[in-house]
């Protein structure tokens, strides 16, 4: 199913922007796991700590558009290269802060402004210019896959590294391993994007003000938006869930490792059913999917094995709904301001990512437990299953009868 990413340019250019995203994704995916510890060295509280984690969501997706915008004027390599320094920079720098007001600066801001320049809008839009057509679908799919492979390898690395050296060297470990990402740049961007026509350009701004005219394009920004809740929430929350059921802090991490390796599968799943079925009919069956399985997931004792099936149940879907977003929004306008426009579909993410982690520190703290938000990221699910499916696309073009065997 990736007979078109065979070429070994094609083959360089994705894995490179698969690389970048594993190491950036990696680290900023397992910022839960610090949580505890930061609060047990800081005294901070898990609900200042989840604030400045959420306004690290809300950055993460507010550079997307504009980094992407960068990229398609200027070339993507400066962006990278800036962001990836950015994100060192304010990881090693969270262990030297000790107000709230510090934390946001190192955690919230510097460490994803980095990480967000460095991710999905740039890299896709990036490794789109340079590709053919015919690979764009599958290339999003393995792309995705090294973020969620980044998770996997991270989080049970981290949370090693934080029982044998503290918490402290851990994030200074991380912040090391941040700067691998800075020799893939040159692989990735090695290949001018190749010249085609697009009815859009016409210039970004145009193209800016004709996708927030569309209803298509903002359909998908309010299923992304719900798409965002779930992630961040789940991401941030889910060791103080594991904590409250009793159980060790290793099922948080194999837990979230479990996500990034199910979601490794589900991304070039993704990637493989955007070129066979319509992108709106996989994200509405990757929403309705999850519905079931917090559902599911309520109803069963407090168990890890319970954890580590959930894990592998939603990490199928994880990010693996960036694939048929991207090809959606390449769909609708093209690949020209592709980093642009997919840009703002992130933002949107985003801002639901900020909800996510945000009130779950508040319901921990009023309620004592997450239930009330399991319920909401219930919801939230059904109703992005549900307004996913009037987005305008074609449908796909099945070969000839006559071409099959």
């Amino acid at each position: 199913m990736f007979r078109s990413l065979r070429s070994p340019d094609v083959l360089i250019t994705t894995l490179a922007a698969a690389g970048i995203l594993m190491i950036t994704m990696g680290t900023r995916q397992s910022l839960g796991l610090f949580v505890s510890p930061i609060n047990s060295a800081t005294g901070l509280g898990i609900a200042a700590i989840s604030l400045a984690m959420a306004i690290g969501q809300l950055t993460w997706g507010a550079i997307q558009p504009l980094a992407g915008a960068v990229a398609d004027r200027h070339g993507p390599r400066p962006v990278l290269l800036a962001a990836i320094v950015l994100l060192a920079l304010g990881t090693a720098a969270i262990p030297l802060v000790d107000s709230a007001f510090g934390l946001t600066i190192a955690m919230g801001l510097v460490m994803q402004l980095g990480a967000g320049a460095a991710s999905f809008s740039v890299l896709i839009g990036a490794a789109a210019q340079r590709l053919p057509a015919e690979a764009r679908g599958s290339a999003s799919g393995v792309i995705n896959a090294g973020g969620s492979f980044g998770q996997f390898v991270f989080a049970p690395l981290l949370q090693k590294l934080i029982q044998t050296f503290g918490w402290i060297n851990a994030l200074w470990a991380m912040a090391l391993m941040s700067l691998a990402a800075l020799p893939l740049v040159g692989k990735l961007t090695r290949a001018a994007p190749r010249a085609e026509q697009h009815a859009d350009d016409q210039g970004i701004g145009r193209a800016i003000g004709d996708a927030m005219r569309d209803r298509s394009y903002l359909l998908l920004h309010l299923g992304f938006f719900t798409c965002g809740f779930h992630i961040a929430f789940l991401v941030t929350h889910l060791p103080g869930e594991v904590d409250l059921c009793g159980l060790p802090p290793a099922v948080a991490s194999w837990s979230l490792a479990i996500i990034g390796l199910a979601n490794i599968f589900g991304s070039l799943y993704a990637g493989a059913c955007v070129s066979r079925y319509r992108s709106k009919y996989v994200l509405a069956a990757m929403y309705g999917s999850r519905v079931l399985l917090i559902a599911w997931y309520l109803a069963m004792p407090s168990a890890p094995w319970v954890f580590y099936v959930f894990a592998a149940g939603l990490g199928f879907t994880w990010l693996a709904t960036v694939p048929p977003t991207a090809t959606l929004v390449g769909k609708l306008f093209g690949v020209r301001y592709l980093g642009t426009l997919f840009g703002l579909t992130l933002l949107s993410h985003q801002v639901g990512a900020f909800f996510g982690a945000w009130l779950g520190g508040l319901a921990l703290v009023e309620f004592g437990d997450y239930r009330w938000m399991w319920y909401a990221d219930m919801a939230l699910a059904a109703l992005a299953a549900v307004i996913n499916l009037p987005i305008r696309e074609a449908r796909i073009a099945q070969p000839a009868a006559g071409a099959a065997g």
